[in-house]
C-alpha cells in the first residue's frame, strides 16, 4: 500500500520550511510567500544515497585535507574569465540570470562552442527545440557554426532522465536551459515551483560535485530582478552572476554577486553584435561621450566595479518646474541618495534646488552603486543648475558627507592612474585620497569640505 504523501510550506524568499501555511514567513518576515510543497512518503528508490556535496559523510581532521591549485579551464571570453576569478572550475555550479532577451543562451552557447574543442560539453534545452539551438549556433558566426555539429544536445525537462544521459557519457561541462523548467518525478507540484526548482538544483549540485562536472545553469529573473524562487537556490551554488543591460542596447554587463572560487562584485562587459557578444576589455572608452565642446551638467568620474576602475560619465539636468512638486529622477544612480545630497548641497553649498526638477543619469546604462559619486553628482547639478560647463579633461570622484565633509574612497590610486591612462589632465578628489607621488600629466586638487570642492570648480 502506498504511504501518504506529506504536505511542507516553503518560503520563496528564504526557503525556510513551514508545517502550515501562514500569512507572513517567521524566518525572513516576508508575507504571502509560502507556496506548498507535497514530499513523498518514505524513501524514495531514485535519490542518490550521499552528502550534499556528493560524498559520504565522514568527520576529517582538517590537517589531513589535501589541499591543491584548483585548476581552472579557460571560457575563451576574457571578460567572461575576469567575472568567475580566472576561469571555469571542475565540479562547480554556476548560476546565470537576467532579463529575457538579454542574451544568457548566446552567452552560453558561445562558451561551450569555444570549449568543445577542449573538454566535452553537452547543452540541455527545455525552452528551445533542437533545430532552434542549432539555428543560433550557426547566426554566431562562420568560425563558430563549422563546429556546430560536435556539440551535443539533449532537449529534456525530467532531472532524472538528464542525469541518467549525463551518467553514461558523462561530460567535463554541462548547461542546463532554464532550471524553471526542469521537475523530478518524485513531487507532484508543477515545474518552476519552489519545491522543483529546489530539488533540481540539488540534484545537479550532488551530480557536478560526485563528478567534477561544470553546470551552468540559466536562471529566470522576477519583474524586480531578482532570480526567480527561493533565495536558498544561491546559496546552493558556487558563483552566482546576473546579466544586466537594455535588451534594445548594444552593450551588456555581466556582475558576480557570489563566487566562491573568487572576488565577488567583478563585472564584464560585452558588446551585442550580429555574431554574438565579444568582450569590451577597455570599457572606460565606450561609457564616456566625448562632446565636441564643454556642455553643462556632465562630469565624468572614476568608479570601481570589483577590481576595475571604469570611467563613467554622469549627467545632470536642474529645470525650472512651473509648479508644486518638483521631481526628482535617477538612473543607475541611488534615488534615496539623490535627496540627501540636495540636502547637503542646500545647507553646506548654499544653493537650495526645493523648486527645480533635478534629473540624474550615468551615461551607457551602467549602474554605479558606490559612493565616490557623491561630489561627482552635486557638482554635476551644480553646473546644470548655473548653466555653466566645466572644462575637459577634469575627473571628479568622493564621498560627501552630512556634514560636507568629503571622504576618501577605496582604489584611489588606481582611479587615479586609469584617469591619467585616458588623458585627463585635473581631478578634484577627497584628501584622504591624494597620492603620495605626483602622477605624470595629472593635477590633483585635494578637498576636505564641499565649499572647498566648490570654490575648486569655481577658479576653472
Amino acid at each position: 500500500m502506498a504511504k501518504k504523501s506529506q504536505t511542507a510550506f516553503v518560503c520563496r524568499e528564504c526557503g525556510a520550511d513551514h508545517p502550515k501555511w501562514a500569512g507572513r514567513c517567521t524566518e525572513c518576515g516576508a508575507w504571502n510567500s509560502l507556496a506548498e510543497m507535497r514530499l513523498p512518503g518514505g524513501k524514495s528508490p531514485t535519490r542518490e544515497v550521499a552528502g550534499y556535496a556528493g560524498e559520504a559523510a565522514r568527520i576529517t581532521a582538517i590537517g589531513e585535507v589535501e589541499v591543491s591549485e584548483t585548476p581552472r579551464e579557460s571560457s575563451g571570453l576574457g571578460e567572461l574569465d575576469r567575472v568567475l576569478g580566472g576561469g571555469l572550475v571542475p565540479g562547480s555550479v554556476v548560476l546565470l540570470g537576467g532579463d529575457p532577451g538579454i542574451g544568457k543562451s548566446t552567452l552560453l552557447l558561445q562558451t561551450v562552442l569555444g570549449l568543445q574543442d577542449r573538454i566535452e560539453c553537452l547543452y540541455v534545452t527545455g525552452e528551445e527545440s533542437l533545430q532552434q539551438v542549432a539555428l543560433r549556433g550557426r547566426r554566431l558566426g562562420n568560425d563558430l557554426a563549422g563546429r556546430a555539429g560536435e556539440l551535443t544536445l539533449l532537449s529534456e525537462t525530467r532531472i532524472e532522465s538528464i542525469l541518467a544521459a549525463c551518467s553514461k557519457s558523462l561530460p567535463g561541462l554541462m548547461v542546463v536551459d532554464s532550471i524553471q523548467t526542469l521537475y523530478t518525478e518524485e513531487l507532484s507540484a508543477a515545474p518552476g515551483s519552489v519545491s522543483q526548482l529546489r530539488e533540481a538544483t540539488a540534484q545537479l549540485v550532488r551530480f557536478a560535485k560526485r563528478h567534477d562536472v561544470i553546470v551552468l545553469i540559466v536562471g529566470h529573473v522576477t519583474k524586480e530582478g531578482a532570480l526567480a524562487g527561493p533565495r536558498v537556490l544561491e546559496h546552493m551554488v558556487d558563483t552566482v552572476l546576473y546579466f544586466e543591460g537594455d535588451p534594445g542596447a548594444r552593450f551588456r554587463v555581466i556582475r558576480a554577486v557570489k563566487n566562491r572560487f573568487g572576488a565577488a562584485n567583478e563585472v564584464g562587459v560585452f558588446g551585442m553584435t550580429d555574431h554574438g557578444l565579444k568582450p569590451v576589455s577597455n570599457p572606460s572608452a565606450i561609457f564616456l561621450s566625448r562632446h565636441e565642446k564643454p556642455v553643462p551638467g556632465s562630469v565624468v568620474m572614476v568608479t570601481r566595479e570589483g577590481t576595475r576602475p571604469m570611467l563613467v560619465e554622469v549627467q545632470a539636468l536642474v529645470a525650472d518646474h512651473p509648479g508644486g512638486g518638483s521631481r526628482r529622477l535617477t538612473v543607475g544612480l541611488d534615488q534615496n541618495r539623490l535627496a540627501m545630497l540636495l540636502a547637503v548641497l542646500h545647507r553646506h553649498g548654499q544653493v537650495a534646488l526645493f523648486d527645480q526638477d533635478v534629473f540624474l543619469n550615468v551615461v551607457g546604462g551602467v549602474r554605479v552603486n558606490e559612493t565616490a559619486a557623491d561630489l561627482a553628482s552635486l557638482i554635476a547639478m551644480l553646473s546644470s543648475f548655473r548653466d555653466r560647463p566645466l572644462p575637459q579633461g577634469l575627473v571628479i570622484f568622493g564621498e560627501v558627507g552630512l556634514a560636507g565633509e568629503i571622504r576618501p574612497v577605496p582604489g584611489g590610486p588606481e582611479r587615479l592612474t586609469e584617469a591619467a591612462k585616458h588623458g585627463f589632465t585635473r581631478a578634484i578628489v577627497p584628501r584622504g585620497n591624494k597620492p603620495p607621488k605626483p602622477i605624470d600629466g595629472l593635477e590633483v586638487i585635494a578637498v576636505a569640505h564641499l565649499d572647498q570642492a566648490i570654490e575648486a570648480v569655481d577658479t576653472f
